[in-house]
């Protein structure tokens, strides 16, 4: 048995996974929508039920409010057709781990059970990498977010409805997303979109980036 990796508290993360076979984990936006909001509920450890359980009604308040016992903080976000990226922190011992496991399993549950399939959704355990720098942080969130220009899933990175780009820009911290500590990094809103924007040309590499990162699994 692959032994559990150890994840430091207060301490940042790149955290990625696809789906089994490089097949699609989202199959309409209501599933991009389901993982979002399964994120948002397994953030807390306060939560002693299961998203399943928990109605519109409750989860509406639950999603209006900051976690009681919060296991992460997500620091930027994007959802990808066969994958997904999460640049996090992690707030007490084995918060990572909870979380991550708690919502995958809960996600699979709901993609087998919608779309009528059995065994797996995604490529084994999901991959993490250590992000030791402020600047490496930088770097790694404008990654993420031009990953739907690089990918070719949208023509400007702020019209992909399914990152948190859009809540740097607007300066907007949700339950999911927390860009005041990249924002205050900088200073603007304005000068987090121009680093952003100026790496466009360098998308391709990023892209060959992805796809070692992907492949490679580690």
């Amino acid at each position: 048995m692959q032994n559990e990796k150890i994840f430091v508290n207060q301490s940042y993360y790149h955290l990625y996974n696809r789906g089994v076979a490089k097949q699609k984990i989202f199959s309409e936006m209501n599933d991009c929508l389901r993982l979002l909001k399964t994120f948002g509920f397994y953030l807390d450890d306060a939560h002693k039920t299961k998203l399943s359980e928990i109605s519109k009604k409750e989860f509406k308040i639950i999603n209006l409010t900051e976690p009681k016992k919060p296991l992460v903080e997500i620091i930027c976000f994007c959802l990808m057709p066969n994958h997904f990226h999460l640049l996090i922190k992690q707030l007490i011992d084995n918060g990572i781990s909870t979380f991550i496991r708690r919502s995958l399993d809960s996600y699979t549950r709901y993609y087998n059970r919608k779309h009528d399939r059995v065994g797996p959704l995604f490529q084994g355990r999901f991959k993490s990498v250590p992000v030791e720098s402020d600047e490496y942080i930088l770097h790694l969130s404008r990654y993420i977010h031009l990953n739907p220009f690089s990918n070719k899933l949208a023509a400007e990175a702020d019209e992909y409805p399914w990152s948190s780009y859009n809540n740097y820009l607007r300066n907007q911290r949700t339950r999911i997303c927390h860009p005041k500590f990249l924002l205050d990094l900088l200073g603007s809103t304005k000068e987090y979109h121009k680093i952003t924007e100026d790496y466009k040309e360098y998308t391709q590499s990023l892209e060959e980036i992805n796809k070692l990162l992907i492949e490679k699994g580690e």
